[in-house]
């Protein structure tokens, strides 16, 4: 998963900026992910512990990523202790994320 070919061609975030970015979204999952499911092919579901300023930080990476890559679509749901984020595709980025949810166990399991 350290090969950025798994970015599709519809990302718009600049190629030098991308590492950078992985770089975020894989801190955040080793620091904050309990869990993860995929309830619909279509549907990443992601549990993250709550803490000072985890809510701020993970809407700014969503606010950042509908930026370049139009085709997820973040829904953030917090809650008393965890901050749920489900993150969405169509049909053609079905393998994005496949690869974002093989990406995210991985950056867990670095724990």
């Amino acid at each position: 998963m350290s090969d950025p070919a798994w970015v599709p061609q519809s990302c718009t975030l600049p190629t030098e900026e991308r590492p950078l970015r992985v770089a975020e979204w894989d801190a955040l999952f080793a620091e904050r992910l309990t869990s993860l499911s995929r309830p619909q092919p279509l549907r990443l579901r992601l549990d993250l512990a709550d803490g000072q300023g985890v809510e701020d930080r993970v809407r700014d990476l969503v606010q950042r990523e509908s930026g370049c890559c139009s085709f997820f679509t973040f829904t953030i749901t917090p809650g008393p202790h965890l901050i749920r984020l489900d993150i969405s595709v169509d049909r053609a980025h079905e393998a994005v994320l496949d690869a974002l949810a093989a990406r995210t166990a991985a950056a867990r399991e670095q724990r």
